[in-house]
């Protein structure tokens, strides 16, 4: 250890500009803040999408679209994947709490057939949601069709 390779301990000594500490520090008057305007004030900050009087992109850009807030999505089960399902998960009844049970959706998921495909065997189904061409395919095999609320 030689006095050249001396050094103060991390943390212990401040950054060595010294703002707004007057003329002779070099960083007097304005303190580095340049002249006038807001961002020069204590107290300044800058808003969000702020860019420097241009007008910003949020009210550059046109408003597009619309969000229905009410629309319900579902997760579309054919007749081809649901005899696929029923057959490799040994399921009696294909329902919501089966697939839910299964991990095939999660718990806040809606189920609803469609009528792609054939049936392979007599299924009865519990959904959210059907269509006619399912149903009737459903009920010509002899399943039982059940709408849960």
């Amino acid at each position: 250890m030689k006095l050249h390779t001396l050094k103060p301990a991390a943390g212990a000594t401040k950054s060595t500009k010294r703002i707004g500490r007057g003329q002779g520090s070099g960083k007097g008057g304005t303190a580095t803040k340049g002249n006038k305007g807001a961002q020069s004030r204590s107290g300044y900050s800058q808003k969000f999408g702020f860019e420097g009087g241009q007008i910003p992109l949020q009210r550059r850009l046109p408003k597009r679209g619309f969000k229905n807030p009410f629309k319900v999505e579902y997760t579309a089960f054919n007749l081809d994947r649901i005899s696929d399902l029923v057959a490799k998960y040994n399921m009696p009844i294909f329902s919501v709490e089966h697939l839910r049970a299964n991990g095939i959706i999660s718990k806040t998921e809606l189920v609803k057939v469609l009528g792609r495909g054939i049936l392979k065997s007599k299924v009865d189904v519990a959904v959210n949601g059907i269509s006619e061409t399912a149903k009737t395919a459903i009920e010509k095999l002899g399943g039982t069709v059940i709408i849960l609320a």
